[in-house]
Parts: structure tokens; C-alpha cells; sequence
């Protein structure tokens, strides 16, 4: 199972390197199911991995002039901010048991998976609506639009800071809808902003566990080559097909998560 988790790294990559997004809701529960990680210990551990294979992946998107600076400003400071709060007030404000549906329990973590893939959803019909990808970033400032971004980025930090997900799903659709980026820009974009999320979401979590640092290590390497080989191969995809891939692969892991969580995770009471 360990040689399989170890593969499964480098597919991380290759999910963030084509479409900005996707490492830590594959993470989890890679580390989780196959590497035989405790699930809350597997929720940061992701935003180490994550983040790392992120910063080279924006590292290279910097290299290919493919990243907006003005969106990492308006979009990483309030996130940054939102995190802290959320990792040291918000989340162990929730209790554990919220409510019960009949028989089923819904616990915390069932309630945040069952929110963030709705999340998913819209952001997928949102992105799909229009596959017609642009070519320049649209540069002029709209009324109320860096209000707009700040805000979504105070939103996509809860987010991290809830779910340990770098928040790229959310991101990219709201570079595109937002500021008009084209496709592979709002990608190179999303790789940076995720980066700063989830090691600022680690950074906040540092001590609360002890780590496997030879497994963090090893996934990060094996997923830095695998953002190598999706970044290339996302180069060489036109960016009206790229974006709609995007919007395909988010809708698929949306309604995985919510098969997963609705109908496979409940937990009956006896």
C-alpha cells in the first residue's frame, strides 16, 4: 500500500501542475488510506506537502511570467489572516456532534467536506458557463472589485484553515470570473496563492502534533517532480480546453466527496 501511496504522490503533482488545484483533497485521504496516517494528523500533514509542491509549482509559473501579483496581494494577505483566526478561535469553537438526521450522526468534519464540495459544485457551473478562455489579464479596476477579492480571499482562507485545503478549487474560478485572467495565468497564480495558504495553515499547526518528517519529505519530492511533468504537459493543452478540463475535474471530485460523505461516511447510531 506505501509503494501505491508513494505513486499517488506524484500524481498530486501532476493534478496541481495541469489545473492549480486538487493537492489536498487528494492528499488527505492518500495519507489517510494507504500510508495509514490519523485523519487530523493527515489534514496539516497535506498543507506541508501541498504547500511545497505548490511554491515550486509557482516558482516555475514565475519563470513563465504566469503569475498576477496584484491578485496574490488582494487575495494571500487576508487569507493569511482569515487562517490564523479560523486554526485558533473558529475551528475548536465547532463541536464534534452537530446534529442528527434520523439515525446518522453528522459530525464536524462530515458537515465542512459536505459545505466545501457544494463550494466545488457552484464554482464548477460557474467556470463551465463560458470554456472561452482570454488572452490578457484585464488590468482595469472595477467598482467594489478589490473589495470583491479581498473578501474572497478572507472566505478561501476559512476555508484552508477548516478543511486543510489550499483553496485552489475556489481560487482559480474566482481569478477567472473576477479579474478575467486567461486560464494558465490564473493557474501559475492559484499554485503561488496556494502555496502561501496551506504553509501558513502548517506554520499555525506546527506544534500541535508530532510529525513523520522522512513521509512528509518523501511525498513533497515526489510531488515537486510530478508538478514538473503537469506543468509541461498543461503548457502544450489550449487554454479554452484546459479550462474546461478544470471544470470537468472539479465537478467529478465534488460529487465524489459528496457520495463519500452523504452515503458512505455517515455514522449510524446503534
Amino acid at each position: 500500500m506505501h509503494i501505491l501511496g508513494y505513486f499517488a504522490a506524484i500524481l498530486i503533482g501532476l493534478s496541481l501542475g495541469m489545473v492549480g488545484s486538487g493537492g489536498s483533497i487528494l492528499t488527505v485521504p492518500v495519507l489517510v488510506y494507504l500510508m495509514g496516517v490519523n485523519p487530523l494528523l493527515a489534514t496539516t500533514s497535506s498543507l506541508f506537502i501541498v504547500g511545497c509542491t505548490s511554491f515550486i509549482g509557482g516558482l516555475r509559473a514565475y519563470s513563465k511570467k504566469l503569475i498576477h501579483f496584484k491578485a496574490v496581494t488582494e487575495f494571500g494577505l487576508p487569507s493569511i489572516f482569515s487562517i490564523f483566526i479560523t486554526r485558533h478561535f473558529i475551528l475548536p469553537a465547532i463541536p464534534h456532534e452537530l446534529f442528527r438526521i434520523g439515525d446518522t450522526l453528522i459530525t464536524k468534519e462530515i458537515m465542512l467536506m459536505v459545505v466545501f464540495a457544494l463550494l466545488m459544485l457552484a464554482a464548477s457551473f460557474s467556470i463551465m458557463r463560458n470554456t472561452k478562455d482570454v488572452q490578457e489579464p484585464e488590468e482595469k479596476d472595477r467598482p467594489g472589485r478589490a473589495l470583491s477579492m479581498v473578501l474572497l480571499g478572507l472566505g478561501i482562507g476559512v476555508i484552508t484553515g477548516l478543511l486543510g485545503a489550499g483553496g485552489g478549487f475556489l481560487i482559480i474560478p474566482s481569478l477567472v470570473l473576477f479579474l478575467k485572467l486567461p486560464i494558465k495565468t490564473a493557474v501559475g497564480t492559484s499554485l503561488l496563492l496556494v502555496a502561501i495558504n496551506s504553509l501558513f495553515g502548517f506554520l499555525f499547526s506546527l506544534k500541535q502534533f508530532e510529525y513523520d518528517w522522512t513521509l512528509l519529505l518523501s511525498f513533497t519530492v515526489l510531488s515537486g517532480i510530478g508538478i514538473f511533468i503537469g506543468s509541461q504537459l498543461a503548457e502544450k493543452i489550449p487554454g479554452n480546453k484546459l479550462k474546461k478540463g478544470f471544470g470537468w475535474f472539479v465537478l467529478v471530485m465534488a460529487v465524489f466527496i459528496l457520495v463519500k460523505e452523504i452515503f458512505l461516511k455517515g455514522t449510524t447510531m446503534s
